[in-house]
């Protein structure tokens, strides 16, 4: 788990931090276009890049300023710079999408938060101590469910090589595959009620969402997204990648560190999994992220229920005061009185982060085409990239 934002994965049996690599590239450079990666936004991108990122993209969006920086290559072979307009991969900011579509359905009267997962997926969730009947929508969207992850059982998360991955990059899974993975072991706890209070991040939970969505309004929840947030905001270079294993271009190549290899690998090309399908540009999901918190997606009522948290320091730094909501967590920050609002998200080669303030006037979107899971030396590309993020929102150091 990620020690300052939401986003998960794990190796062989366990979650490690994600952040990435120690090393600069080669033949790396920082740029920006004239106005727009201007004084500390540049100085910033500059530190994440010098922290380990081959390359890094930053987008500051508030009501009269656009900005912008870059640093680094989006090819190691080439020395390309990275696009101002790459499209990537944004792994779990994806659950704040989809607790917004399960939060639209509810203020609709289609379901309840307090309904039970067997409610809408009868029999799935059963076996070792698991049961769908004492698990709610809300404790799903909140990370209450005491379910496991399935991350920890994928063929190529237990071996975690290049080669294992090659060969199961093109594997797409259903969710019920996910879910049963997830099931083989008794869950964490039995959530006292819709208000349980007890958390950890399972990947699991939003398999679960999705499905209901679907059996909800018998569509994708990759339509349900589209057509209540991505056409309503006008989002138009967000798409759900289903199972295709590309990225649209322009994109940076995508590199992983696998343990006990001294270069990178190319990890560019892989299936997308179910809970995390979507893919954006920082343009886009500032505009998202602004238009969540200003009110444009959900009614009051909704919004404040999404606004409701937890304690989640496994989420956070000790002390930090992390929370999660219904798909998305919160920390104080000094210079932002209601704190900031936030959802990470990583697949291989791709890190990612979304930030916005309370007010939705001022968000951030960083993206980073280097992942080196379960090295010590993430650590400094992790502060690196919360520094800019408290900068850019709140002005702190």
């Amino acid at each position: 788990m990620n020690g300052r934002t939401i986003r998960r994965w794990a190796c062989g049996g366990a979650a490690f931090t994600i952040v990435v690599s120690g090393m600069v590239a080669a033949g790396a450079v920082a740029s920006g276009t004239p106005g727009a990666g201007r004084g500390g936004l540049q100085t910033a991108v500059n530190k994440v890049h010098a922290a380990g990122a081959v390359g890094v993209l930053a987008h500051v969006k508030t009501g009269a300023d656009d900005s912008a920086a870059r640093a680094g290559v989006a090819d190691t072979a080439t020395g390309r710079p990275m696009p101002w307009n790459a499209y990537y991969r944004i792994g779990s900011t994806t659950k704040t999408f989809t607790a917004v579509v399960a939060l639209q359905l509810a203020g609709e009267g289609k379901l309840r938060l307090s309904d039970s997962v067997e409610r809408w997926l009868p029999g799935l969730v059963r076996g070792n101590g698991n049961d769908g009947s004492r698990i709610t929508v809300e404790n799903l969207l909140r990370q209450t469910s005491g379910l496991n992850d399935y991350d920890e059982q994928l063929p190529w998360a237990k071996r975690f090589t290049p080669e294992t991955f090659r060969r199961e990059r093109f594997h797409a899974y259903r969710p019920e595959e996910l879910v049963a993975m997830a099931t083989k072991k008794p869950p964490q706890w039995i959530p006292s009620s819709a208000a349980e209070t007890r958390w950890a991040y399972s990947n699991t939970n939003y398999v679960l969402v999705n499905m209901i969505i679907q059996r909800v309004t018998g569509h994708s929840p990759a339509q349900e997204i589209n057509d209540r947030v991505v056409e309503p905001l006008g989002l138009g270079r967000t798409i759900a990648a289903g199972t295709s294993a590309y990225v649209p271009q322009p994109r940076a190549n995508a590199y992983t560190w696998f343990p006990g290899r001294a270069e990178p690998t190319e990890t560019s090309l892989f299936a997308p999994l179910p809970d995390a399908p979507l893919i954006s540009t920082t343009s886009d999901v500032n505009a998202f992220f602004r238009a969540l918190m200003g009110g444009r997606l959900l009614h009051p009522a909704q919004l404040a229920q999404m606004k409701k948290t937890v304690e989640a320091d496994e989420a956070g730094d000790a002390g930090s005061g992390a929370r999660y909501g219904l798909g998305i967590s919160w920390r104080p920050v000094s210079g932002c009185p209601g704190g900031v609002w936030s959802h990470g998200g990583t697949m291989p080669g791709h890190v990612s982060e979304a930030a916005v303030t309370g007010d939705g006037r001022r968000a951030v979107a960083v993206s980073t085409n280097t992942w080196r899971p379960g090295d010590e030396r993430q650590d400094d590309q992790d502060k690196a990239v919360t520094e800019l993020v408290d900068r850019a929102l709140c002005g702190s150091r």
